[in-house]
């Protein structure tokens, strides 16, 4: 009895693990008129697709496909032509976390018609415009984890120059910086702010200066907290370590989970910034400032 109960226990086992990698790859991001053929016939590929062991790819001339395995490794591919999935599985080194797979999970969720509609259904189809003159692209208090920050934001009379300008809580300007763009990477070791847990952060036209935004809340993790967060995040990065724009697509996902919203816009301008040619970065980037009523539109 015992020995029959071992082999049932046994087997319930590898049936979950079967169920848990029931796919190689995952399609995270799908550029150019690219097909998988799963059987017999050629079809479409399109993102969140599930790729199994013997299905062939054929990637178009100028594509660009971002592959996550299930063991959590991920895979640009941009070379054209026919590729078979066990092969592509055979070229990836499997001894990762997994944990990546998870937050590939969680972005492709976001991207689904469900999970539009969920965001649709939350926030209203109506977008809201700058309401003073100039949006920022934050919640009015926010927490950061990392010390660089890409802050962008939307103006209504589109300034040809702008002025950011960072204060401490006792409203003394620390540090003013001008910009043409209507974003800037802040540096948070800079020696003017580095000492400062809250920093205050306002735009404003520089030509007319009564069209600005409000005030932003800018605060450093307490040690604790980012404890917490550099464990979890150690984890995951055996899985995306390398520079990439697919894998800091997955570390926009870490981080809107672990709701350090600017680490995530700040990956996403990265993963953009690293693949300017690739829709699926700008389309997941506009769908996260959406669903979280961080954008002007």
């Amino acid at each position: 009895m015992k020995r029959f109960l071992a082999v049932v226990v046994a087997l319930f086992f590898v049936g979950n693990i079967a169920m848990a990698q029931s796919y190689t790859f995952k399609v995270l991001a799908n550029k150019g008129d690219n097909k998988v053929k799963s059987g017999a016939e050629w079809q479409s590929l399109k993102t969140g697709a599930s790729l199994n062991e013997s299905d062939e790819l054929e990637v178009s001339s100028g594509a660009y496909l971002g592959l996550v395995h299930s063991s959590g490794k991920t895979l640009e591919l941009k070379e054209a032509g026919k590729h078979k999935v066990s092969e592509l599985s055979a070229k990836v080194n499997t001894g990762g976390s997994s944990v990546a797979s998870k937050y590939a999970d969680f972005v492709l969720s976001k991207m689904s018609a469900e999970g539009k509609k969920n965001r649709l259904s939350a926030t209203g189809a109506v977008h809201r415009g700058p309401q003073d003159g100039i949006t920022v692209f934050m919640p009015s208090s926010v927490g950061v984890y990392n010390q660089k920050a890409i802050v962008r934001w939307d103006s209504l009379d589109n300034a040809s120059t702008y002025m950011v300008t960072l204060r401490n809580m006792f409203d003394d300007v620390l540090l003013s910086i001008e910009t043409d763009d209507p974003n800037i990477e802040l540096d948070l070791t800079n020696d003017m702010i580095a000492k400062e847990n809250v920093i205050l952060l306002s735009v404003a036209n520089k030509g007319d200066e009564t069209v600005k935004s409000g005030t932003y809340a800018i605060k450093k993790l307490p040690s604790a907290d980012a404890e917490k967060v550099k464990a979890s995040l150690n984890e995951l990065m055996s899985d995306v370590n390398q520079e990439s724009a697919l894998n800091k697509y997955i570390l926009a996902g870490f981080y809107e989970e672990n709701n350090l919203l600017v680490d995530a816009m700040t990956s996403y301008e990265e993963a953009m910034i690293l693949a300017p040619e690739v829709g699926s970065y700008k389309e997941a980037y506009v769908e996260f400032l959406l669903r979280n009523r961080l954008s002007g539109e």
